[in-house]
């Protein structure tokens, strides 16, 4: 577990504005009307995605960081209103209001009365559209559709109540987990990957690597609330179900295996990054492409344990009582700290 344990020990850094950072945001959230009143009040308000931004990217352009953190506002916001009736169990409702917000940024610009999502959202593209080329402003479309997809099958499960299977649970879970942000490393880089790099099987084992770990992550820190309210997209309620346990009898035996899941799956993308150097070779890439591709392979190396410090100190779950124990206090990041003890030696 050398690799894996020694990416996830030591903590990430943090941007050195991020205090600002955090006041911009909020700022920008307010006059788009995606958070309303004290902040504290709603998941939204407390999740501090400017911290999460600035730790993704400690050392990156401020405007550049700033923008990421808005389209983490946006992508929170987008989610908390598909966990809500009608969205939250009606496929058919969540094409309809996705449909809405992807003509809108083909147009240019939101209807009339829109909902906040939707005009925020095209200012969001407009902002970050404009500096790349046909080919990543497509590539960006198909996630926001692949993202569409996942979030109603998701819908559809929870109103026939269907628990995934392993099998099936990976795949689902990272088209509905804002498989975007990931395509938004490179403007806030100023960098544009070539399509025959992102095609390769070792690319794609890492950044579904990456993208697995920070989803069954974020699976740990949310698993209160949703086993509250049925929910069965998470890892250790999947996990519960394929080997027939009882979460409340075996909340230890639940946990450490999907720990054990989340370290392969760490394993899985830094032997694919390992591995990348004698691919870019072949490929013939430019000095430029691989310098591009070197920054973007560190962004998404970082992320898993930038995620987790996240996860920590927002205030998103903060609500929630851990279920590792009775009597479990209700503080943040209970939940991901039991995780790290976990991978840890």
């Amino acid at each position: 577990m050398t690799d894996r344990v020694t990416a996830l020990a030591a903590p990430s850094a943090m941007h050195p504005e991020s205090w600002r950072l955090g006041a911009q945001v909020e700022t920008w959230a307010r006059g788009r009307g995606l958070v309303l009143g004290d902040p504290d009040t709603s998941p939204l308000g407390r999740a501090r995605c400017e911290r999460l931004a600035a730790r993704v990217f400690p050392s990156a352009d401020l405007a550049a960081v700033e923008l990421f953190a808005r389209w983490l506002t946006w992508t929170l916001a987008l989610d908390d209103t598909l966990d809500q009736p009608p969205l939250a169990d009606s496929g058919s409702a969540v094409h309809a209001m996705y449909d809405d917000l992807l003509r809108a940024m083909r147009r240019g610009h939101a209807r009339p009365g829109a909902r906040p999502l939707e005009a925020a959202l095209v200012e969001l593209w407009q902002a970050t559209g404009a500096g790349m080329s046909r080919e990543w402003r497509r590539r960006f479309m198909l996630q926001l559709e692949a993202h569409r997809d996942g979030c109603a099958e998701e819908s559809v499960n929870r109103r026939i109540r269907h628990v995934p299977t392993e099998a099936q649970y990976a795949p689902l879970r990272r088209r509905a987990c804002g498989p975007f942000l990931y395509d938004l490393v490179e403007p806030v880089l100023g960098v544009e990957l070539p399509a025959r790099l992102l095609r390769t099987p070792r690319w794609k084992t890492l950044a579904h690597s990456v993208a697995d770990v920070v989803a069954w992550s974020n699976d740990v820190a949310s698993h209160e609330l949703e086993s509250a309210r049925g929910d069965v997209h998470g890892l250790p309620a999947v996990l519960a179900r394929a080997h027939g346990l009882d979460p409340a009898l075996s909340p230890g035996r639940i946990a450490g295996m999907v720990a054990e899941k989340i370290a392969d799956r760490i394993e899985d993308a830094w032997r694919a990054a390992r591995s990348l150097p004698e691919m870019l070779d072949r490929l013939e890439l430019t000095v430029a492409q691989r310098a591009a591709a070197a920054r973007v392979v560190k962004v998404l190396l970082d992320t898993p344990r930038a995620h987790v410090d996240w996860l920590a100190e927002s205030g998103r779950y903060i609500e929630f009582r851990s279920s590792l124990g009775p009597g479990a206090p209700p503080v943040p990041g209970h939940a991901m700290r039991s995780l790290h003890r976990s991978l840890s030696p």
